[in-house]
């Protein structure tokens, strides 16, 4: 086990005496970082203290990328005076997994989610994956199985000038089963899509997709993640207008580390339809059988992710690029993401897909 040079020193308030030494090890890259990486609690002082290490430290990876790791929850504990314990850390904006489940050795799915989205998770103590998590609130306390959410596709609310009005996502992915077995690999999405014309009267939502997913995805390597689900696409509506698309589709993302915390990431897709498409049986023809996606990421800064699908057989298809950065770069008090939008081609709107439009908004992002 290789350590770093770099010594981590925090100290622990109560009492004052005590001192807590942060050993990290080294890791290969960035992307052996997301399985986690191990640092020694070392207790220099002179008596028992919290088994709970600085909330970020920062590395050098073995190929020279500068990484900012966070801390991972853990069961309490403490360590004896002269004792030491052992941590795990993640990069920055992965350590709302659970505790001692590995990341994904991949990057986050679309949305991977996350994609995290997104995983190829192992077994983890019950108390950490399985523990409800509580929140009091001024309307009662609220509680749930929180650390089984990751995102999935961005949650966003866009807005622009004339009909492109604003186009407003919820996404997230969860995780029914945890362990390290066949069926942790599971994973149920979710994600909303609706458009409110703003320059109409009365600013009305002209269309809404609703489109849940279930599907299975995990790590083929540390930089490289494999999915295959099923996708359903409705618009929501009755029998004489409505739209409801089955698509069995295959997804995989392969990460490129570009050196200085840079990373490229090529998402390809495929899909076939399965079952009737509602009044819209020519909606292949719009939408196509497969996408590509191509993205470039710096972990806590820009984000540029464009995404194009299409049908060669019929030449129709579209893009769409999301660009988002952080302001928490600004103020580490704003948790969320300066966000712009951008579409050209056939098929925004499910129930308006022989529609070519394009259309450029500017918002906020929850995840992305």
């Amino acid at each position: 086990m290789r350590s770093l040079i770099l010594l981590v020193a925090a100290t622990i308030a109560a009492p004052a005496v005590a001192q807590l030494r942060a050993v990290p090890t080294q890791p290969d890259s960035e992307a052996a970082a997301l399985r986690g990486v191990e640092v020694i609690l070392i207790n220099e002082g002179t008596a028992p203290v919290a088994a709970e290490g600085p909330r970020t430290i920062e590395v050098t990876a073995a190929d020279g990328t500068r990484l900012i790791l966070e801390r991972l929850p853990a069961p309490a504990a403490t360590i004896a005076p002269g004792s030491f314990a052992k941590a795990r850390y993640v990069p920055t904006g992965y350590a709302a997994r659970p505790v001692t489940k590995p990341l994904p050795g991949a990057p986050l799915p679309a949305g991977v989610g996350a994609p995290w989205t997104a995983d190829a998770p192992a077994a983890a103590p019950r108390s950490a994956e399985a523990g409800e998590r509580e929140a009091p609130t001024s309307s009662g306390t609220r509680s749930g199985f929180l650390d089984r959410f990751t995102p999935h596709e961005p949650v966003y609310g866009a807005f622009g000038l004339g009909d492109s009005g604003g186009k407003l996502q919820v996404s997230f992915a969860f995780q029914p089963i945890g362990g390290d077995g066949a069926f942790s690999h599971l994973r149920f999405a979710y994600t909303q899509t609706m458009f409110w014309r703003l320059d109409l009267p009365s600013g009305p939502f002209t269309h809404t997709t609703y489109s849940p997913e279930v599907y299975v995805e995990r790590a083929v390597d540390p930089t490289a993640t494999i999915g295959l689900g099923w996708r359903h696409d409705s618009n929501g509506e009755g029998d004489a207008t409505s739209i409801d698309s089955n698509r069995i589709f295959l997804r995989a993302t392969k990460a490129f580390d570009l050196g200085d915390n840079w990373r490229a990431e090529v998402t390809p897709q495929a899909w076939v339809y399965v079952g009737k498409q509602g009044v819209a049986p020519d909606l292949d023809r719009y939408w196509g059988n497969g996408s590509l996606g191509l993205t470039l990421v710096k972990p806590d800064s820009l984000k540029l992710a464009l995404t194009v699908r299409g049908s060669p057989e019929s030449g129709r298809g579209a893009a769409e690029l999301f660009a988002s950065y952080p302001l928490a770069r600004i103020s580490d008090s704003l948790g969320f993401y300066l966000f712009a939008q951008g579409f050209t081609g056939y098929g925004e709107a499910l129930d308006d897909h022989r529609r070519r439009d394009s259309h450029a908004r500017i918002g906020i992002a929850l995840t992305r």
